[in-house]
């Protein structure tokens, strides 16, 4: 149970954060075995979600924390000194606190660096990334490993912030679009035609299909509203709730060209990376290709390595194991790649390459993409437009030659 204190330190100094303990009692006798003197000692209450459930430690946290407590470490500092100091630069960050304030807690009692991050209630961490560091603690590679996962998570924040930031043009202009349309067919278009309609002159064809979307758009806009985000909410919750569900759009989006190579080098290059980084900091290679598979984000590459795994703890090697198994397959070149590395007992440096290639392959796809995406969105708009004013356009032109005659 962790109970939220506040106080005066031996030197006077104002104290408060948590303690664990399973009564009052304890917790009060911790607090007086650490020299701290409380004011107030209490259960701590979370009235939200996150009392029932730990949320997932971000990218950018994880990659902080690592970054803070290597820089500390490698000064000559302890553990316990290092997350004290924390605490005292991230007293605005309430929950973040809370995390370190349970984490300093569980080391002062005698608990080691892993046991702490495992033990605490505040956030949810991935288990390869724990697994390292209970390896490292005992190798005493501890400060290594802490710069390489800071390293790794901050590369994998960086890539999603230069996706997002380079998406924003583009959703802009998409956007600004649809908006002009909608705002042309539901306000313009019925408005035109309607003085066509008045005279009794049979309408175009493309002028009537413009028509057409305009008086559908106008009677039924809020059944479509409602109908679009009851469909974006139960899609969202069988992608989340129904295994076979989630299964099959993976394996689709994996069959996009493309998308489907760019997700595929993503996923492949953040698992060679890690089983590197493992296999770097001392973990058995059955062992770390075992939690290296909970990196995968797409659930049909993760089941397929799931599957390896299984086979590489009874012996066998992984790119046998991945060869042998039927259905989806890795790309080519990641398999000849491994086999080469178990073949030359070298997989970690090779898998470290292999990982940097297919983050530079991405980086350059991905500029492409973008670069094309802008004209294309571009004629999209102008087609749509043009569309749209040939449609009113017709009917004067044809009102036009009926007059002239």
């Amino acid at each position: 149970m962790l109970f939220k204190y506040k106080g005066f330190e031996k030197t006077g100094k104002r104290a408060k954060g948590t303690v664990t303990a399973n009564t009052v009692e304890e917790a009060a006798q911790k607090l007086r075995n650490q020299n701290i003197y409380y004011e107030s000692l209490s259960p701590a209450k979370e009235f939200s979600f996150e009392l029932f459930t730990k949320r997932q430690m971000v990218g950018e946290q994880l990659s902080t924390f690592s970054k803070e407590l290597s820089s500390y470490l490698n000064s000559g500092m302890t553990v316990l000194t290092a997350i004290k100091l924390m605490e005292n630069q991230h007293e605005g960050e309430k929950k973040y606190l809370s995390f370190l304030n349970s984490i300093r807690t569980m080391i002062e009692e005698g608990k080691s660096l892993y046991h702490a991050l495992n033990s605490q209630n505040i956030y949810a961490m991935p288990e390869f990334y724990l697994q390292s560091l209970n390896v490292a603690g005992q190798s005493g590679k501890m400060v290594e490993v802490l710069v390489n996962m800071g390293n790794f998570f901050s590369a994998q924040n960086k890539v999603k912030k230069q996706v997002k930031g380079a998406m924003v043009y583009p959703t802009i202009i998409f956007v600004v679009a649809i908006a002009m349309t909608a705002f042309l067919i539901a306000f313009v278009v019925p408005k035109i035609t309607s003085i066509f309609e008045d005279t009794g002159q049979a309408l175009p064809p493309i002028t009537q299909f413009v028509l057409n979307i305009s008086h559908f758009l106008t009677s039924y806009y809020m059944e479509l509203i409602v109908g679009l985000i009851v469909i974006m909410v139960l899609y969202k919750l069988a992608y989340a709730k129904i295994d076979t569900f989630h299964r099959l759009i993976d394996k689709l989006w994996l069959k996009v060209p493309v998308v489907g190579g760019l997700i595929q080098n993503h996923e492949l290059g953040r698992f060679s990376y890690i089983l590197s980084l493992m296999l770097s900091s001392g973990v058995a290679y059955a062992q770390a290709v075992k939690l290296a598979v909970a990196t995968f984000g797409n659930t049909a590459l993760g089941e397929l390595f799931e599957k390896a795994s299984i086979k590489v703890m009874e012996g066998n090697k992984l790119s046998n194991s991945l060869q042998s198994i039927k259905g989806l397959k890795p790309k080519r070149n990641f398999i000849q790649s491994l086999a080469l590395g178990e073949e030359s007992s070298e997989v970690a440096n090779i898998l470290s390459n292999l990982s940097k290639l297919y983050t530079e392959e991405n980086e350059d796809k991905l500029k492409i993409l973008l670069a094309l995406l802008e004209p294309v969105m571009m004629l999209f708009i102008g087609a749509v437009v043009g569309v749209i004013v040939s449609a009113m356009l017709l009917p004067i032109f044809t009102m036009t030659q009926g007059l002239s005659h």
